[in-house]
Order: C-alpha cells, then sequence, then structure tokens
C-alpha cells in the first residue's frame, strides 16, 4: 500500500535524512513530499541537494521551495547574499560549495528552480513550506514569498481556542480551506516540543534538524512519523556552529 510521506526541513543534515528514509522502509511505491529548506545549517547541503536529484529519478516525489533554498539559488546564480543568510547558515553553505565543480553547480540550479511554491493534493490537503496570507487561498496568493517566508498562519495555528468551532464567524478563515495543511519553517523546538505538532488543521513537521532537533518524515494518512538521531550528535565535528 502507498503512503504521503511528508519530510520536514534538512538543513545540510545528509546523514539525518539517510536515517528517517531507512526508518520508514521508504518503498518506490510511496509519495515523498518535502517542505523546503534543504540547506544551509549543517555542512553536507550539496550532498542533500545532489541525492535528492537522484532520489527524484527513483522515487515519486514532489519538492517544496524554502527560503533558504531560494537564498542559495540567488546566490548561485548571482554571487550575491546578504549578511542574514550568512548569519543563519549561509556562510557554510557557500564554503562547502568551495568543493563543487560549475558543472554540478548548474544541475543545482537547475533543481532549485524546479521546486514548487505548493502542492494541493486529491484530498484537499496542502503542503506549502511556511504558509499563505491570502483568505481565498493559495491559488490567489498575491506575493509568492509567503509560501516560504511567512509565519502568520502557525501563529495563528498556535494561539486558536481549541474550543473555538469552525462555523464561527471569527474562526480564521484560513484554516476551513483545506482538509489538512502540512508546514515547515518554524522549528517547534521554539514551543520546546522535538516531534510533529498539530494545531487546529496545521501539522508542523519542521522538528527543529537545523538546531538540537531531529528529522522527521510523517505519514499524512496515518500521523505514523520516523526521525532520525537529534541531528547535531550525527555533525560531531561540527557541533558549536549551531
Amino acid at each position: 500500500m502507498s503512503r504521503t510521506l511528508v519530510i520536514g526541513d534538512i538543513h545540510g543534515a545528509y546523514r539525518a535524512l539517510e536515517q528517517i528514509l531507512e526508518r520508514a522502509a521508504v518503498t518506490e511505491n510511496d509519495r515523498l513530499i518535502f517542505l523546503g529548506d534543504y540547506v544551509d545549517g549543517w555542512g553536507q547541503s550539496p550532498e542533500v541537494i545532489d541525492f535528492l536529484i537522484q532520489l527524484k529519478q527513483k522515487y515519486h516525489c514532489i519538492f517544496m521551495r524554502g527560503n533558504h533554498d531560494d537564498l542559495l539559488l540567488k546566490w548561485l546564480v548571482t554571487g550575491q547574499h546578504t549578511e542574514q543568510w550568512f548569519m543563519h547558515g549561509g556562510q557554510v553553505t557557500t564554503a562547502s560549495y568551495l568543493k563543487v565543480n560549475e558543472e554540478k553547480k548548474q544541475l543545482h540550479i537547475l533543481f532549485l528552480e524546479s521546486l514548487e511554491d505548493y502542492y494541493l493534493d486529491e484530498d484537499n490537503r496542502l503542503f506549502v513550506h511556511a504558509g499563505f496570507t491570502n483568505l481565498n487561498g493559495v491559488k490567489h496568493e498575491y506575493f509568492s514569498k509567503m509560501f516560504y517566508w511567512e509565519r502568520t498562519l502557525w501563529e495563528t495555528a498556535l494561539a486558536l481556542d481549541k474550543s473555538m468551532d469552525p462555523n464561527d464567524p471569527l474562526y480564521p478563515k484560513r484554516f476551513t480551506l483545506y482538509k489538512e495543511i502540512f508546514i515547515g519553517h518554524t522549528p517547534v523546538t521554539r514551543i520546546g516540543e522535538t516531534t510533529p505538532i498539530n494545531k487546529a488543521n496545521v501539522w508542523n513537521v519542521d522538528t527543529g534538524a537545523a538546531f538540537k532537533g531531529p528529522l522527521t518524515i510523517l505519514d499524512a494518512d496515518t500521523k505514523e512519523y520516523w526521525q532520525s538521531d537529534p541531528v547535531y550528535k550525527l555533525y560531531p565535528e561540527e557541533n558549536g556552529r549551531n
């Protein structure tokens, strides 16, 4: 039986990515939906992208665009960067790309350009890196950057009263548009958690792999999940960086 498996923010943690795919016993029958932020954090961002390109040739993969992926693409194409990006993983990533030849860089550019802003499946489930702001849904979003930068969707879900009726006129309309919404972007470690967290109909699968948390893969149907070891333990040579 095929599964829809959702993978949280990887942030250059190639070793963790290998772990979760093995622990979830992924097969060619599964659909893999990656929520973005493949790079920046740990020192194997090029290896992650290499692996994802190869994975796509064998498995049914859908790749969302994360804000870090967009920043890397701009740097690879133009050589331009911001100090903020450097402070949040970009410096580690650019250093790792010094070992990558030009031909491979061009393949990575093509991969990054091919990423999706969002994916809406046959069950009206939305998969997006960060969120959206338009009250009529993703197809009406005015600013595409919101798909991989915004945080109000998750902040609203966290603040929502559990007892509130979805039919209440004050209930946030964004949560009524889709059966479920799967996001990353804002690590649940910010609220002291390291497992996928559900608020309203939103599932946050970013379990803090960029920092002290594990990487997670979640079955979208059953909500069973598998996790890597805490990523910092997989990169002892880089401890202190994050």
